[in-house]
């Protein structure tokens, strides 16, 4: 599994100039299934972008989750994360999950993270979307969890 972590001041989505989700501060997920994940990546995932202190304190030292902010997180499902570009100029997807897999454990991972009280919005899955990132600081980081 991976996923793109960006602090953001707002974020949104949009499918054919409808907006499905929109957030204030808090976090954009861009979220990637690898054809070999289970339950256990999105478990170990959702704590982590909840748990992650990546929000400035008083003093501006990142010290702060977005659970202890009470922000928001806007999570978007994007396959072409497990884009290959190594040979040709044409990325394969081969280690991409199915879409019907990586439909259930992405809808998992939103449940988990709805768990939190926090309030969560999301894109479509397998839509074109346009998403639309006011990054804060900016902050992005690349999680990452292998399946064994």
């Amino acid at each position: 599994m991976r996923v793109i972590v960006q602090r953001v001041k707002r974020s949104s989505v949009q499918v054919a100039g409808h907006t499905l989700g929109q957030i204030g501060p808090g976090l954009n997920l861009l979220v990637g299934i690898a054809a070999r994940d289970t339950e256990q990546e999105m478990i170990w995932m959702a704590q982590k972008c909840l748990d992650l202190r990546i929000f400035p304190d008083e003093q501006g030292r990142m010290a702060h989750s977005v659970r202890d902010i009470g922000g928001d997180l806007l999570v978007v499902s994007q396959f072409t994360l497990y884009g290959d570009c190594r040979k040709g100029r044409r990325p394969s997807y081969e280690a991409a999950a199915a879409p019907e897999v990586a439909k259930d454990l992405y809808d998992h991972f939103v449940s988990l993270l709805t768990s939190s009280g926090l309030r969560i919005e999301t894109g479509q899955f397998g839509a074109m979307m346009q998403v639309s990132i006011e990054n804060d600081g900016p902050v992005t980081l690349i999680l990452e969890r292998e399946a064994p």
